[in-house]
Parts: structure tokens; sequence; C-alpha cells
């Protein structure tokens, strides 16, 4: 199989997981969560509030509210992040209307909240895994934690207390604390499907061509890297690149090394806990050059 024909497959594969990703998602929210009042995180959650409250189609919410942020996200993960999350965001809305004519499957509050949200995370990890998003939240999260001492994790887990707390006033505070609930199982489905999707990875990168390399994920990620020099024992000299990344960058990260050294081999660690000034900016490099 030519490179172009491995390529075009690759290509498809992954929008049929997208798809399906969406689709899955699409069923817990409209099956599971939304006929008995317990939100999801993020712009969906929010887009579920005012739906609940004035009846505007959620399929036209969750596409409309995420337009700033997919912008956010376009400046920060390139044209590819673009791509892939209009197209996953599209086909969430299209299922949303699909499923919105089905019947609750229970109307059991736990039940909802453990298969739904168990449910809604299988979708969600799968659309992540492969690069696409269905939620701008995480995207913005990245440029705050860039520019401040907050991880992606705390800036996004903030944002859904505030959506939660504000739940609790308008549809009772047992609907937000099942909502909490549903988050969590969510987001360890989420870890589960997308390989230990924890807040912060650690990408080590065994290339020839580790200052290009280095250069092009500054560049289009805003990540530094440190170089360590190493010897293979058949390949002899090489250069080894650690960097510290948020999981939804892991994805364009390896296109980035692909493109620029086939031959490079990467591992991608997980990192339980980050102490000491990470350089996340290029107005801290700057100081610090200064």
């Amino acid at each position: 199989m030519s490179r172009i024909e491995n390529k075009t497959t690759k290509s498809i594969i992954n929008i049929i997981i997208l798809t399906i990703g969406t689709l899955i998602a699409a069923f817990s929210l409209e099956c599971f969560l939304i006929p008995n009042t317990i939100l999801d995180g993020g712009i969906t959650g929010v887009s579920i509030i005012i739906y609940k409250l004035f009846k505007i189609p959620l399929s036209i919410l969750v596409i409309t509210l995420n337009i700033p942020f997919v912008y956010i996200g376009y400046k920060n993960l390139g044209k590819r992040f673009l791509a892939r999350t209009i197209y996953s965001m599209v086909c969430f809305a299209i299922f949303l209307s699909f499923f919105e004519m089905f019947d609750p499957f229970t109307e059991e509050i736990l039940l909802a909240t453990v298969f739904g949200g168990a449910i809604l995370g299988m979708g969600v990890g799968l659309v992540i895994h492969f690069g696409g998003c269905v939620d701008g939240t995480e995207s913005v999260a990245i440029v705050i934690s860039k520019k401040t001492n907050l991880s992606v994790g705390q800036v996004v887990l903030v944002f859904n207390l505030v959506i939660y707390t504000a739940a609790g006033f308008i549809f009772g505070f047992d609907r937000a604390m099942y909502s909490l609930l549903t988050y969590f199982i969510t987001f360890k489905v989420i870890d589960f499907v997308s390989e230990g999707l924890e807040q912060a990875k650690a990408a080590m990168i065994i290339t020839e061509k580790g200052t290009s390399l280095s250069s092009e994920i500054y560049k289009r990620l805003g990540r530094t890297t440190t170089t360590i020099k190493g010897k293979g024992l058949i390949s002899g000299e090489k250069e080894v690149l650690y960097c510290v990344l948020t999981r939804i960058e892991i994805y364009e990260l390896k296109h980035i090394v692909e493109e620029m050294d086939k031959s490079a081999f990467i591992t991608i660690l997980d990192v339980s806990d980050i102490i000491g000034n990470h350089i996340k900016s290029k107005n801290k490099i700057r100081k610090l050059k200064n």
C-alpha cells in the first residue's frame, strides 16, 4: 500500500470512529441524562440549562455556543484540530436531534447517572482519542493554563462547578449533585477509553532531528522541550526530547513528529504531578531571556 493510500485509509478510519463517538455521546445525553435533568459539564452543560429553560433546540445551542471556543482552539492547535472539531460537533448536533425523538431508557435517577455517565465517557473518549472535540471548554482551559499557574484540569473543574452550582439553584441541588457524580464517572471512563487521559502527559521522543522538531513543537503547540543526548545500541547517537503537554495536544504532537521525522520513536507517559516552574507561554520565555 502506497503512502497516499495509507494516509487516506487512516483518515477514513478516523472519520468513522469520530462519527461513532459522537453518536454514542448524543445517545447518552438524549436517552439517559437530559430526560432526567442531569447535566454534562462544559459548554454542553450550559446548552442543556438554556434548552431546559427556553426550549431552544439543543443541537443549535451546542454548535452556536461552541463557536468562540473552537476558534480559540484553532488558534492554539491548528487547522487539523479545527477540521476534526467542526466535523465532530456537526455530527454530535445531528445525532442529538435524532435521539431527541426516542423515549428515555430509564427514569430511575441513579441508573441514568451511572449508565449515562459511563456511555457518555465512552463516546467522548473515542472522539478525543482520534483528535476531535465536542466541547470547546478544554481548548480554552489550555490557553488559560499557559498564562497562569492553574492546570487544565483545575480550570475545567472550576468551570464545571460554576455550572453545577447554577443548575442547583435552577433545578434543585439533588440534580446538581447527580450531575457532578455523572461528571466524575464520565471523566474516569474517558480516562480508560483514551489510554489513561490524565490532564498532564509527558512525551519522550527519540529522534535525529531534535532541534527542528523542538522548534516545530514550540511553534505549533507553544510547548518547550528538554533535550537529552542519547546513544542507541545499534542506531548510534540520538537526541531524546522530553515535553509535558495536555491530553488534547497528544494527537497533534504525533502528527508533528510523523511529518518531521518518520524514524522517530515516541512514548507517552502519565504525569501524576508537576512541581516547579513549567514554562507554558512565549511571554514567560521572553522574560527569562531578558
